[in-house]
């Protein structure tokens, strides 16, 4: 029985973290509050020279949806081919048509890119019309990894999607339990739906070093504060492997 631990870093600090504390493999990325954008090279190489264990790299230009304009998906061509180049084991990408349907032809030019990588369908596979047809297509296209929440908001409340998505890929394709995961959901649904493949962050937040706050005025998104550093939890993803351990 095959059980991964992955853990979604956006720094170097939670990514040396993230290992030490148990983890099986990184997706490294970039902006984790906004679910994630393609990761620095800088970040990368640093990483990559510090983590021995198997890196996935999501590449995604943009926050928001998955339909991507012909600029956009020559970026994800381009930030394929780079990070295999700098060493990457995998990468994590996704792309609909208008329709809500997995974009085929596309996912087939970046199954290509990739050629030698592991290749994961990231999250845009939860917001498409039809589950079941997608995992089809993505086994058809060699798709290893399909990073899921059961298109629900978390994995809790999409165990019954889950629990189909297994049984129906078989051993063709890795079903990679994400959204809301924690060592007691890992416990919860490895007996419950016998998923033993999860992907988490494990984040806490920080407060910052800063001595000097200039209050008014914002950076970024409304509500979210310059002072707050968001980091992987090493108890966090420590009791989460102990929890797939014991399952």
């Amino acid at each position: 029985m095959k059980k991964v631990l992955e853990v979604c870093v956006d720094s170097v600090e939670s990514a040396v973290i993230a290992s030490k504390a148990g983890a099986d493999r990184l997706e490294v990325c970039a902006n984790l509050l906004i679910g994630g954008t393609t990761p620095g090279v800088s970040q990368f190489k640093q990483i990559r020279k510090k983590c021995q264990i198997p890196l996935h790299v999501l590449i995604r230009p943009r926050f928001g949806d998955f339909l991507y304009t012909d600029a956009e998906f020559q970026m994800l061509e381009e930030d394929i081919r780079m990070f295999r180049e700098l060493g990457a084991d995998g990468v994590v990408t996704g792309c609909l048509r208008a329709d809500g349907s997995l974009d085929f032809n596309r996912m087939e030019r970046l199954r290509a890119c990739a050629d030698g990588l592991s290749l994961t369908l990231h999250r845009a596979f939860d917001v498409c019309r039809n589950p079941c047809h997608a995992l089809e297509e993505a086994a058809a296209l060699g798709i290893d990894i399909i990073l899921t929440s059961g298109q629900a908001k978390d994995c809790r409340k999409g165990k019954e999607v889950l629990s189909k998505l297994i049984a129906q890929a078989g051993e063709r394709t890795e079903i990679l339990v994400g959204g809301g995961v924690n060592d007691e959901v890992i416990r919860q649904l490895a007996e419950e739906i016998h998923a033993f493949c999860f992907h988490m962050s494990g984040k806490k937040t920080l407060d910052s070093g800063m001595a000097y706050r200039k209050e008014g005025v914002s950076m970024g998104m409304p509500g979210l504060s310059e002072y707050s550093i968001f980091r992987t939890d090493k108890e966090e993803i420590r009791r989460a492997k102990e929890a797939l351990n014991q399952g």
